[in-house]
């Protein structure tokens, strides 16, 4: 984690070794996208991210002074109000932070976990699913790729089914492709992604049906 110089010492020293994160909301809700999309998830969002990508749609996640460091033991608390037996991570991007110690709380308390992640920055924790959604402006590192449970390519342009094909060749037999439209570009880009995937049928098409449901 690089070091947050408003932070008293103490404070930066837990968040560091991963007994803090600096929580940003954490709900219950439905998965909306993806391959476990209409699950029953509780979800954890971490504050702060390096990747800055133009057309997040949560880019009030990006500053993680916003947000108050949180014990870990504090956040499980919350999830353990929760009927759901899920829990994604998510941000911001939660590898900028050493996620071992949550998750083997979460494990310790039988829950399964899965992460959303850029893949930019090396991996810590301990996952039963990995959304890999990768960034031109800060690519996965090279370790990322195989432990990618599914990869999910964000698509705004035509050229970003190149930017899918070079990732894909990267990851995994057994991981799961989709190509996802970006939401302000749905409607424009929708029957060109169909088309795509019709044409080359290793892609699956994933949606952010959450925003078609109105719930977070």
């Amino acid at each position: 984690m690089k070091e947050n110089k408003d932070l008293d010492k103490n404070t930066a020293k837990l968040l560091a070794e991963g007994k803090m994160l600096p929580l940003m909301e954490a709900f219950y809700s439905i998965q909306g996208e993806g391959h476990n999309v209409g699950m029953p998830s509780f979800f954890v969002r971490i504050g702060g991210c390096d990747v800055g990508c133009r057309w997040c749609d949560v880019k009030e996640s990006w500053n993680a002074k916003l947000y108050p460091p949180t014990f870990t033991t504090d956040i499980l608390t919350q999830v353990l109000s929760c009927k759901a037996k899920a829990v994604v991570v998510t941000g911001g991007e939660p590898l900028i932070y050493n996620m071992e110690p949550f998750t083997k709380e979460l494990k310790d308390n039988n829950f399964k976990t899965y992460l959303e992640t850029s893949g930019s920055s090396p991996f810590t924790g301990q996952w039963d699913w990995i959304c890999l959604s990768p960034k031109r402006n800060k690519p996965p590192l090279e370790t990322a790729y195989k432990l990618a449970s599914e990869l999910k390519i964000i698509i705004e342009s035509e050229e970003d089914f190149a930017w899918a094909e070079e990732n894909a060749v990267k990851v995994g037999e057994e991981c799961k492709l989709y190509l996802q439209p970006e939401w302000s570009k749905a409607k424009e880009m929708m029957q060109t992604i169909v088309d795509y995937a019709l044409e080359n049928p290793k892609w699956n098409i994933s949606i952010q049906s959450h925003k078609y449901m109105r719930i977070p």
